[in-house]
């Protein structure tokens, strides 16, 4: 396992990681324990860095990550959960306020049992006043970093450009790091185009969704995804050709997102123990550089092809 580290935060975490937003059954139904079992077996194997927010499965996911927490020693993780995003009784909400952030991580930890987040973010800031974050939401957690609650500070967006307002308007040292899921795949990579700007104000990168929410899978899109219809059959073309190689467009959707060493780490999510191992086994074999460009060829026509969040 490759471990790089986020921007200059000292913490040190495998090149691919855990995203527990599956264990709050947001993807497909869960088996709790199988679930656990998932966490144990990510640990267990070299991960180091767990994803979840109170968002995904309505609590539910931070409760289940809670549970396989409780068997494992602190220090043998980065733990990272969110503000912001929630929902209650099967209703999404949003509440970026000051109180409502501080009240949220102590509910986190409780949750999680753990007695401080190594990594608080600021959860999809695209539905967020940007304004309330920067004098709100940022100040609020900026103030439990200094009292030691929460170690690192960050946040999560799908609309890249946002993340840059959010750090040009707030002091230098704020942000941390920043969380950007379906932008750096193999068939969008526009998370790049941002990387120099990172780096220069030693802002580290997490990607999450290899997979970009299903589309990258024999599987296929859920009935939800917002992608529009060319894109998804595209990628259904591009899954149908890795077959017709004997490959898996999984695997190489993998090894892509964890290849590039200006990136940290590429979160991905799962209930199932075997398919933790398969996916670290996918990060850790060599990138198949002419299969790559083969189906780079087939998404080319809508290469960078985006959707709003939802």
């Amino acid at each position: 396992m490759e471990y790089r580290e986020i921007g200059k935060t000292g913490m040190k975490v495998s090149h691919i990681s855990f995203g527990a937003s599956s264990l709050g059954g947001v993807f497909h139904s869960l088996k709790e324990g199988e679930g656990i079992d998932a966490v144990h077996a990510a640990v267990d194997n070299g991960i180091n860095f767990i994803d979840v927010s109170p968002y995904y499965g309505h609590l539910k996911a931070e409760v289940v990550l809670g549970k396989a927490l409780k068997e494992i020693e602190r220090n043998r993780y980065y733990l990272s959960t969110k503000v912001g995003r929630y929902g209650k009784d099967g209703v999404n909400y949003w509440d970026y306020s000051a109180k409502k952030s501080t009240e949220s991580v102590y509910e986190s930890m409780e949750r999680l049992n753990i007695d401080y987040v190594d990594l608080i973010n600021v959860h999809d800031i695209e539905f967020a006043d940007l304004e309330q974050v920067c004098k709100e939401t940022l100040p609020a957690l900026v103030e439990l970093r200094d009292k030691g609650i929460v170690k690192h500070v960050g946040i999560t967006n799908l609309t890249l450009r946002h993340f840059k307002y959010i750090i040009d308007h707030v002091p230098a040292g704020t942000v941390e790091s920043v969380l950007s899921f379906c932008h750096y795949c193999l068939n969008d990579d526009a998370l790049a185009d941002y990387l120099d700007y990172f780096e220069e104000r030693n802002i580290g990168v997490i990607n999450a969704s290899p997979f970009s929410m299903g589309l990258l899978t024999e599987r296929g899109a859920p009935d939800w995804h917002p992608a529009p219809k060319p894109l998804q059959d595209l990628c259904r073309k591009a899954m149908e050709y890795c077959k017709s190689k004997g490959q898996s467009i999984e695997q190489l959707a993998v090894k892509f997102s964890v290849n590039n060493p200006r990136i940290a780490t590429t979160l991905f999510s799962t209930t199932r123990p075997s398919s933790v191992l398969q996916n670290i086994q996918w990060a850790n074999e060599p990138l198949d550089e002419e299969l790559l460009a083969e189906v780079q060829k087939i998404l080319e026509p809508r290469f960078r092809d985006t959707w709003l969040n939802s």
